[in-house]
C-alpha cells in the first residue's frame, strides 16, 4: 500500500511539473515580444534597436455586431524600414498597395523611402517615441521622449519629416509612454497639422491620447487594428491572418501592421502566399485611400499614381 501511495505521489509531481513546463513554454512564446523591450538586438545598426516594437494594447480587437456586406478594404503598413533590415526588398516586391513606415536618420532611410515611393506605396515617418519599458538608446537618433521641452520635440519632429523623402503621414515606433502624454502628443500632432501629415496611432498603449488630442487640433488620424508579427514565428503570422479575416467579417476595413527585421522574412512570405485569397475578399489600399477625399491631394509628397 505504501508503494502504491508513493507511485501515485510521483505521478502527481511529474504531472504538475509537466503542466508548469507547458504553461511556461506557452507564456514564453506568446510574450516573445517582451524580449524586444528588455534585450538589445545585435543585428540592429549601432545602438538603434529598430526591431524592437511594442505589442498593441488593442491587439484582440472586438469586431462589430453585424456582418458587413459593403466592399472591404485592407491597409497593410510595414514598419521599421530605414536600417537595411531583413525582408525590406521582399516587402517592397509584394504585388499590392502598401504603406511603408521609414525611420529617420538611419543608413538606408532615404534609399528605402525612395524605393517605396517608386513602387507607388505611401511613405510615412516611423517616428521613434519613448516606451514605458526599454532603453532610450534603442530608439535611435531623434527620438521623442517625455523629458524633452516643447521646443526640442518640435525641432525633432520637423527634422524627422524633412529626413524622410515623400512622407505624407507619421506613426509611432514603440511609444507607449509618449503617446499617453498629452503635452508631447499635442506638439507632435500640431507639427503634423502644419505640415499636412496625418497620424497613424500604432496603439501600443491602452492609455493613448492620440484620438483626443487629434480631435482637439483637427488632425486626421487612423489607428492600427492588428499586429501581424508581434511574435516572430511563421505560425503566429498565419494566426494573425486569421484574425484579420475574422475582423473583416464584421468591419468594412482593417489596418494591419507588419515589420521588416526579425520577423520580416516570415511576414513577407506569408503575405505573398495569402494575397491571392485575400484579394478575393477585400481590396488592398494605401492609408491615404482611407482619409477623407478633399484632404488627400494636399498631403505633403503626394503625387498622382
Amino acid at each position: 500500500m505504501k508503494n502504491t501511495k508513493k507511485s501515485f505521489s510521483k505521478i502527481g509531481i511529474l504531472a504538475a511539473v509537466g503542466i508548469f513546463t507547458g504553461a511556461f513554454t506557452f507564456q514564453a512564446q506568446t510574450h516573445a515580444y517582451v524580449q524586444a523591450n528588455t534585450q538589445a538586438h545585435p543585428q540592429a545598426h549601432a545602438q538603434t534597436n529598430t526591431q524592437a516594437h511594442e505589442p498593441s494594447s488593442f491587439h484582440a480587437v472586438t469586431p462589430g455586431d453585424k456582418p458587413v456586406t459593403a466592399p472591404r478594404q485592407i491597409a497593410i503598413v510595414i514598419d521599421d524600414l530605414g536600417n537595411g533590415m531583413k525582408g525590406t526588398e521582399q516587402m517592397l516586391q509584394l504585388p499590392i498597395k502598401l504603406t511603408v513606415a521609414v525611420m529617420p536618420f538611419l543608413p538606408t532611410t532615404k534609399k528605402d523611402a525612395e524605393a517605396a515611393f517608386a513602387k507607388g506605396h505611401d511613405v510615412i515617418v516611423h517616428l521613434p517615441m519613448e516606451p514605458v519599458r526599454g532603453l532610450k538608446s534603442w530608439l535611435g537618433p531623434g527620438a521623442i521622449t517625455t523629458d524633452l521641452t516643447d521646443e526640442e520635440i518640435r525641432k525633432r519632429v520637423e527634422g524627422a519629416i524633412a529626413d524622410v523623402p515623400h512622407a505624407i503621414g507619421m506613426n509611432n515606433h514603440m511609444g507607449s509612454k509618449a503617446t499617453a502624454d498629452k503635452r508631447v502628443m499635442r506638439v507632435v500632432l500640431q507639427v503634423c497639422k502644419e505640415k499636412g501629415l496625418f497620424f497613424l496611432d500604432s496603439r501600443t498603449s491602452f492609455k493613448t491620447v492620440v484620438p483626443a488630442v487629434a480631435k482637439e487640433l483637427g488632425v486626421f488620424t487612423l489607428h492600427n487594428d492588428v499586429f501581424l508579427d508581434d511574435v516572430y514565428t511563421h505560425n503566429h503570422v498565419m494566426h494573425q491572418i486569421g484574425v484579420l479575416k475574422k475582423f473583416l467579417t464584421k468591419n468594412e476595413r482593417c489596418i494591419v501592421i507588419g515589420h521588416v527585421g526579425a520577423p520580416g522574412l516570415y511576414t513577407s512570405g506569408v503575405l505573398k502566399n495569402v494575397i491571392p485569397e485575400l484579394k478575393s475578399q477585400a481590396t488592398f489600399v494605401r492609408l491615404t485611400q482611407l482619409l477623407p477625399l478633399p484632404t488627400t491631394p494636399t498631403l505633403q509628397g503626394e503625387k498622382k499614381r
